[in-house]
């Protein structure tokens, strides 16, 4: 068996994880992935040569280049039934906080908050594609991607509709308090997502499961939706709420056509 190393250089939260294991998860050779998503590094056990494996990751457009490719020993990996729990486990904290903050954002008049809500959509979408395509035909896999893609695509497309509406109409003022508290309580479930995806390693990494909340995109636009609330608050203006909704918008829309690309 053989070991070959990737870095991935825009591989920095759990949704582009799940987007690589559903690109290389019809390679027969392939017999493990271990994912370092602080280092942004990918180790593939495999049969063989490593050329179509590198090829797939490349075509995914995330930054990827192979380290090295050595020959290994190792044979004792993660079992699947417990990788299943984990992805089942953040899928549900994903699925019930984009439930929770797209009310909150409906309520408080927050695009930032609609916007992050559409964020955890996308990652919950990752996650159940690659739990419910389990066991399934190529063909499924593809065709759970296209609709998941367009989904998301077609919400923030409505999205970007609503910003241009508010930015061009009446100031509706957004509940700064709400953007806040429910920022920080969606900053607390990403960094809960992020810790059980990695309890399965050595509890001495603890420190790498820390600096995984600092560099994950999720985390970045909670602070993001925490700071356009202040600024509404400093500012009585709508238009921090409304630039923070537009970016997580095209964020949302970059992920969707990671995962068309799935459905190729």
């Amino acid at each position: 068996m053989n070991k070959s190393v990737f870095e991935i250089h825009k591989m920095d939260c759990p949704s582009e994880e799940n987007l690589i294991r559903m690109k290389l998860d019809g390679i027969s050779s392939i017999e493990y992935l271990d994912f370092d998503i602080p280092n942004r590094k990918l180790t593939v056990y495999h049969s063989g040569k490593p050329e179509e494996i590198e090829v797939s990751i490349l075509e995914l457009n995330l930054g990827a280049e192979k380290i090295s490719t050595q020959p290994t020993n190792q044979k004792d990996f993660t079992s699947n039934t417990e990788q299943k729990k984990i992805l089942w486990a953040v899928l549900v904290i994903n699925f019930g906080f984009f439930i929770i903050e797209i009310i909150a954002g409906l309520i408080g008049n927050s695009m930032g908050l609609i916007a992050d809500s559409l964020d955890m959509l996308a990652d919950s979408f990752v996650y159940g594609m690659s739990l419910f395509a389990v066991g399934g035909t190529l063909l499924r896999k593809k065709r759970i991607a296209k609709v998941a893609g367009y989904f998301q695509i077609t919400l923030a497309i409505i999205g970007f509709s609503e910003v241009f509406r508010r930015f061009i109409g009446e100031e509706v003022l957004p509940d700064f308090s709400t953007m806040i508290i429910v920022s920080v309580l969606a900053l607390i479930a990403n960094g809960i997502c992020l810790y059980i995806l990695q309890k399965s390693k050595s509890k001495e990494e603890a420190h790498m499961k820390a600096s995984m909340i600092f560099t994950s995109n999720d985390v970045i636009i909670n602070l993001g939706v925490i700071t356009a609330g202040l600024f509404v608050n400093w500012l009585s203006s709508n238009i921090p709420d409304l630039i923070i909704g537009s970016i997580v918008f095209v964020l949302v829309i970059q992920g969707a056509i990671r995962i068309l690309k799935l459905g190729k």
